[in-house]
């Protein structure tokens, strides 16, 4: 915010006074000469923030086609500055240049080392992205879960029950993350039978380790010396 100091300081004998001691007709004046960021023009792009936009500004009033190209390249310079961690990602150039289209309202007539982007491309909705959705029952215990009982159903014998032995422990693991109780063994046993669509039968001799979920232990609070 900025006071216009010359309206007011003429009647306090060119000492500039601060706002709360003015007068309520100083108060007054003062109000009309304030510069509010709402009252100013929106900036494209607020990450370069209003002095770099006033120069992109002032670009547009250089008449010589020549100076205005340097001082384009200046400008680009400037910006690049602000971000020099940038400097090693690719086409990193081309958007600068894209973006200084985009801060003239793509009215700037320079000689682009790049194709100058088209403004439809602000207003272009992105396309959708596609969600492979699949149909998975006991959604918890997730996608590879499935897919490894899916292998379990083509195995036999000892192999096969490694993995079913493999894969009910992680599904136990996972219930308990999804459920805090506790839970018994059968419970899992069923559930891997449900997503084999029984394909599969669990041995009841095989025993699952016990599944804890760790709980963040809070903090103590250091008491502040007096």
């Amino acid at each position: 915010m900025r006071f216009a100091k010359k309206s007011l300081d003429l009647q306090r004998n060119d000492k500039w006074i601060p706002p709360h001691l003015l007068s309520i007709k100083e108060r007054e004046i003062n109000i009309q000469f304030m510069d509010y960021n709402t009252k100013r023009k929106k900036l494209p792009m607020p990450e370069y923030g209003r002095n770099i936009q006033n120069m992109v500004d002032y670009l547009m009033t250089i008449e010589d086609r020549t100076k205005r190209n340097q001082m384009a390249q200046a400008v680009i310079d400037v910006m690049g500055n602000l971000y020099p961690y940038l400097r090693d990602v690719a086409e990193y150039k081309h958007k600068l240049w894209d973006h200084i289209a985009i801060m003239t309202d793509f009215k700037l007539d320079i000689d682009y080392p790049y194709e100058p982007p088209s403004p439809d491309l602000l207003h272009e909705k992105p396309k959708r992205v596609p969600y492979n959705q699949q149909d998975i029952k006991l959604k918890h215990y997730g996608l590879i879960t499935k897919k490894l009982i899916e292998a379990a159903i083509e195995m036999e014998g000892e192999e096969q029950r490694i993995l079913i032995e493999q894969v009910a422990n992680q599904m136990k693991k996972l219930y308990m993350a999804w459920n805090k109780d506790s839970v018994e063994d059968e419970k899992i046993f069923m559930d891997l039978e449900e997503i084999s669509e029984n394909k599969l039968k669990v041995p009841r001799d095989i025993k699952l380790t016990d599944a804890k979920i760790a709980s963040p232990t809070p903090t103590k609070k250091k008491k502040k010396k007096k």
